[in-house]
């Protein structure tokens, strides 16, 4: 088996990427609320153990040494193409980041980072007005931001799994839901009937793409 330079104990990437994407999502998201910082600690606890197991420590490779080498002899685990395991697992030949999955978790990515600031845009102005954001993504769902955190989650678990992140995702989809469902009956509380013809017309969390019922009122 041959080895290439280590790919890891490269902790100042791990602190740059880590930096770099909690940032970016701060930005979008800017937590004001309890609830928003319990939402954002966690979607940053994802984030920096991801990118501690790909620049910095490979507990996954670690845990599953003994089964890799076995199934895929001669597998350098201190590679970093290694780290992409859904590439080693489905037998991909080449450069993992031109394979399907990879893109696929770009378009994730960026397609989660979009809707947190569209979402953002919204509620921002209508917390301004004082009224309920019911236009832009929250025309199609009622919490698009949460959202936007589970399909960025999904990218990077399509492009770097790893053991530690696959068991903290379903607690971060519970924990999305009950955050979720404690920030509606604050905003039934807070519009009333309003808010309630708004919540029956619209889902929660998986858009309806046929014609939208018309809103119960729109912001100006």
């Amino acid at each position: 088996m041959t080895h290439e330079a280590s790919a890891y104990g490269l902790w100042s990437l791990v602190i740059l990427n880590s930096a770099v994407f909690v940032i970016f999502a701060f930005s979008f998201f800017k937590p004001q609320t309890a609830r928003d910082w319990r939402s954002f600690g966690a979607f940053a606890a994802f984030v920096v153990a991801l990118f501690v197991e790909m620049y910095g420590f490979p507990l996954t490779l670690y845990l599953l040494s003994g089964w890799l080498q076995t199934r895929y002899p001669g597998l350098d685990l201190l590679s970093h193409n290694t780290g992409h395991l859904w590439s080693t697992l489905l037998g991909e030949q080449g450069d993992p980041h031109l394979g399907v999955l990879h893109i696929a978790s770009y378009v994730l990515l960026g397609g989660g980072f979009w809707l947190l600031s569209s979402a953002w845009h919204a509620l921002y102005h209508a917390q301004r007005r004082g009224s309920l954001a019911i236009v832009g993504p929250y025309a199609r769902v009622r919490h698009p931001q949460y959202l936007a955190f589970v399909l960025i989650l999904l990218g990077f678990l399509l492009q770097w799994p790893t053991l530690l992140t696959l068991l903290m995702f379903p607690v971060l989809l519970v924990m999305y839901g009950r955050l979720a469902i404690s920030e509606e009956r604050e905003m039934g509380l807070k519009f009333g009937p309003q808010y309630q013809q708004y919540a029956e017309q619209t889902p929660r969390f998986i858009p309806r793409w046929s014609a939208s019922p018309t809103p119960p009122s729109r912001e100006a």
